[in-house]
């Protein structure tokens, strides 16, 4: 009997599944994403505060200058009523002139007067500026937190608002202040009473086409599936008045994992913004991450409107204003995202890259031009600024694919697919034996020592030193070579038709008998003074092995291949 799986011990029960939207004639699922969303990047105060060492100015600074460098242009900088770093950072960047002119600083303030007054004291001397107000509506709070019911809870939207718009008709002329506002913990809301409170708010704002306000609806935790959110925006984004003077906008929390995908359903559902972290830090699990938002755009040919083209650098700059690492599988920007070790995948990159330049060589376009199509690499790694050199690594799970790859890749060395069987045993066997990977110099270390002359440890009983070579019309090859044997310097003679056969001729003459089964060569690269690689298929004493030889001679590459075979037949 197919085992089966038993009752967990876990007390589940005491959870409730979340009651889904009642939308029978949802159309976001059939919706396709061709454009990138407005962004707002609230790295500096949902991340920070939620950091075990919140950022100094100086790491608050650099996080800002990478925001803006990259291109987003609404940046939620503080939190200043809360805390005098805040607010001494809002007054630093708006002091000493470093907000561009095409970027709005964003900051956030609860629905209290004291704080509402100090956050527009920090925006004094700002071009403009996005005022982020906001309450909590949900039902959870509502009872275990205010202990109001939810006339009492729109009060205080409704006076949060109309200070926030007495104050920013004070400051007109000076500072352009530009609305938001979220009834927090969205999620836990009753739509009906989410649409109540921000229609109320908006009465009090009397947003326009022209003069729009920003309604956020945070997953401020995330509590069901991406569709259950997608279905509520949907909800919303039909029920809202003013709906043509709102900017909706979602601020997704990744609490089930899945703040990717409620992010990119919610915007097919409706919503025109999304705020959200670098590589999604915040709390608890963090906000949607806005690195994996911009890059999916990007995969699919959407242009993300950020500037993504060095994520090693995003992701350095991002370790190091958050003190926290982003992790090596990570999408797009972690360390291992471009590597492959399994072996079938490796062999289906390397067989990828091959089909790819003979494409685009076909269509007289350049490779970093051609359309994308690689097996296991959604992206080219080098328009994110990676390079290859990673893209397959090789542990105990690695085969001839991934061998191949790096041969070819770091050592200009296309093996041919017996040797490269034999070589990726050799390979094996060492990941076998030490455990772990093997680097590319590993690789190469292994490979010198198995099949060329490694001056770190050289070994084999003959050596090449000189040879000369005389042909006829319709006459066979001449060879004269001068070998070391056992530590004999010798002169030895053959002839065959052509060198290759000539020296294993000359070879015999000394007792070693060699039969080529296979050979190929081809130049190392271009120009004058490429090297050849030769690669020869032998059976030496009953043995079927591999030689290779490198020369900028290919005479002398062929010889040097056929030496290498006898040695490591001798070994």
């Amino acid at each position: 009997m197919y085992p089966r799986q038993q009752p967990s011990p876990m007390p589940f029960r005491r959870y409730q599944p979340f009651t889904p939207v009642a939308l029978t004639d949802r159309t976001w699922p059939s919706k396709v994403i061709d454009k990138a969303p407005r962004w707002c990047a609230v790295d500096l105060r949902d991340g920070n505060q939620a950091l075990i060492d919140p950022m100094d100015s100086t790491r608050k600074l650099k996080m800002f200058e990478l925001l803006v460098q990259m291109g987003y242009k609404e940046i939620e900088v503080g939190f200043p009523a809360a805390s005098q770093t805040d607010y001494d950072f809002v007054r630093k960047i708006i002091e000493e002139g470093r907000i561009p002119d095409d970027v709005v600083i964003q900051v956030l303030t609860q629905a209290r007067p004291e704080l509402i007054e100090r956050t527009y004291e920090s925006l004094r001397g700002a071009r403009q500026a996005i005022v982020h107000l906001y309450n909590s509506t949900s039902t959870l709070q509502r009872r275990v937190v205010f202990g109001l019911d939810k006339e009492g809870i729109t009060a205080i939207a409704v006076e949060g608002a109309k200070l926030c718009k007495k104050l920013a008709d004070d400051m007109a002329g000076e500072t352009e202040i530009y609305f938001e506002y979220s009834p927090e913990s969205y999620t836990g809301t009753e739509l009906e009473y989410a649409v109540e409170v921000c229609d109320a708010v908006n009465d009090v704002w009397q947003p326009t086409p022209d003069r729009k306000v920003i309604i956020n609806l945070p997953a401020t935790v995330e509590m069901a599936t991406p569709n259950v959110y997608a279905d509520s925006i949907e909800w919303m984004h039909r029920n809202l008045r003013y709906r043509d003077s709102i900017v909706l906008s979602l601020h997704p929390h990744n609490d089930r994992g899945t703040a990717v995908a409620a992010a990119e359903l919610g915007y097919m559902a409706g919503a025109d913004r999304i705020e959200g972290c670098l590589f999604g830090n915040g709390e608890r699990t963090g906000n949607v991450c806005l690195v994996t938002l911009g890059m999916n755009l990007f995969s699919q040919g959407v242009d993300p409107e950020v500037d993504i083209s060095d994520i090693d650098e995003v992701r350095r700059v991002v370790e190091y204003c958050n003190q926290l690492p982003v992790h090596p599988r990570h999408p797009w920007g972690g360390e291992l995202v471009y590597t492959a070790f399994s072996g079938s995948h490796q062999d289906a990159i390397k067989k990828g890259f091959e089909h790819l330049e003979r494409d685009a060589a076909a269509a007289g376009v350049p490779v970093d031009e051609f359309a994308w199509a690689v097996p296991y690499l959604p992206i080219d790694p080098k328009d994110i600024g990676r390079t290859y050199e990673a893209v397959i690594r090789v542990n105990s799970q690695s085969g001839k694919g991934g061998v191949a790859y790096i041969m070819k890749a770091d050592h200009q060395l296309d093996l041919p697919r017996r040797l490269q069987i034999e070589f990726s045993r050799a390979v094996q066997a060492r990941t076998d034996a030490e455990g772990g990977e093997v680097t590319p110099a590993q690789m190469w270390e292994a490979f010198t020592d198995e099949y060329l002359p490694n001056p770190a440890n050289p070994w084999g009983r003959i050596g090449l030193l000189a040879h000369r070579t005389t042909s006829a019309v319709d006459d066979k090859d001449a060879i004269s070579a001068d070998v070391r044997i056992e530590g004999q310097i010798r002169e030895i003679h053959g002839t065959g038709n052509g060198p290759i056969s000539a020296f294993c001729d000359a070879l015999g003459s000394v007792g070693i008998d060699v039969r080529v089964l296979d050979y190929t060569e081809h130049a190392m690269s271009g120009g004058a003074d490429a090297k050849a690689a030769s690669y020869v298929e032998t059976e030496i004493d009953g043995q079927v092995l591999w030689g290779v030889g490198i020369d900028a001679n290919t005479t002398t590459a062929s010889l040097k291949a056929i030496i290498s075979a006898v040695n490591r037949a001798g070994r």
